[in-house]
C-alpha cells in the first residue's frame, strides 16, 4: 500500500518494480549489481482515482505516461536499490498529489474605463511623437 494523502491510498496490486543495472558512476558495483529502479503504476485502471484526476496526472505525467496507460517511474541516482525504491515512489506521491489539486477557474474581467482611456491617451501621444520624427517639408522660397 502506498499511501498518497488522508484519504487515498494506491493498492499494491497497481504497482509493479523491476531493476536493471544503473548507469553512471559506481565502479564494480554497477557491473554487478541492479540497484536501478522502475516503479510502474497502472493509472488508468485505478480504481481509486476520478476521471479528472486522471486528465490531470496524464497531463502532468508527460512521455512518462503509456500507451497502455501506466506511469513509468526510474530512479538511478543513487548506488542503493532500497534508496531508489524510495526516490521512485515519492516522486509517484508528489505527481499523483499534484493532479489531485484541481485548477483555479479563472474569470475573465474587463479592464476599467480609466485603463482604457489611459491606454488611448499614451497611444495617441506616442503617435504625436513619431509623427514629428518625419521630414521635415520644404518651403517653396
Amino acid at each position: 500500500m502506498l499511501r498518497i494523502n488522508d484519504t487515498l491510498t494506491i493498492a499494491d496490486w497497481e504497482l509493479s518494480e523491476s531493476f536493471s543495472r544503473s548507469s553512471g558512476p559506481g565502479g564494480q558495483n554497477v557491473n554487478k549489481v541492479e540497484t536501478a529502479v522502475e516503479l510502474r503504476f497502472e493509472a488508468e485502471r485505478s480504481p481509486h482515482l476520478g476521471p479528472a484526476v486522471k486528465a490531470r496526472l496524464k497531463r502532468l505525467a508527460g512521455r512518462r505516461w503509456t500507451n497502455e496507460g501506466a506511469i513509468v517511474i526510474r530512479a538511478e541516482e543513487t548506488r542503493s536499490q532500497a534508496r531508489n525504491r524510495e526516490l521512485a515512489e515519492e516522486r509517484l506521491i508528489e505527481l499523483i498529489r499534484a493532479a489531485l489539486v484541481a485548477p483555479k477557474r479563472r474569470i475573465a474581467t474587463k479592464p476599467t474605463l480609466g485603463s482604457q482611456r489611459r491606454r488611448l491617451s499614451a497611444k495617441t501621444q506616442r503617435g504625436e511623437v513619431k509623427s514629428l520624427r518625419g521630414k521635415i517639408p520644404e518651403d517653396g522660397e
